[in-house]
């Protein structure tokens, strides 16, 4: 075939990082942006999942950091998926996010209390680490072969 494929993915990373405030309205304006960039680029990742995920990390950051400081939204696509970071300066790391604490199941009825699970269980990897400002805590998606991803309407 010549030319490129109508779902080939980028053979380099693009990545970008935008500050968002530090409050609630960060998480609709973080789902937004992801989809976007999925969208736009025919990138191989799930966006439903990363969507869902990165507005648990930005719900988090918001929700579990003091202060008007703006945390930040870090995105790397790659040719092998994309990697979302949240940026905020907290330096305490998030409970859980690596390995299930034992004996601490959230719990159905509970509003919170889900989102470093679902982070956990839909993610190829996740994890924190700390920045001169605070962390960063990151998850990755692998991307979904074209043949497995629902065609748009």
């Amino acid at each position: 075939m010549n030319g490129l494929a109508l779902h080939e993915r980028p053979s380099s990373a693009a990545s970008w990082r935008i500050a968002l405030p530090h409050s609630a309205a960060a998480v609709p304006v973080a789902r937004a942006l992801i989809r976007t960039a999925l969208a736009e680029l025919e990138h191989g990742a799930d966006s439903d999942t990363a969507e869902l995920l990165t507005a648990e990390l930005v719900a988090n950051a918001v929700e579990h950091t003091a202060g008007d400081e703006p945390i930040e939204l870090v995105v790397q696509l790659l040719p092998t998926g994309c990697q979302v970071e949240v940026h905020d300066p907290d330096p305490v790391p998030p409970g859980d996010l690596t390995r299930p604490a034992a004996g601490r199941e959230p719990d159905p009825w509970q509003e919170h209390g889900r989102g470093l699970l679902l982070i956990r269980a839909l993610s190829s990897s996740c994890g924190h680490r700390p920045t001169e400002n605070g962390k960063a805590v990151w998850f990755r998606l692998a991307a979904v072969p074209p043949q497995g991803r629902p065609r748009p309407a």
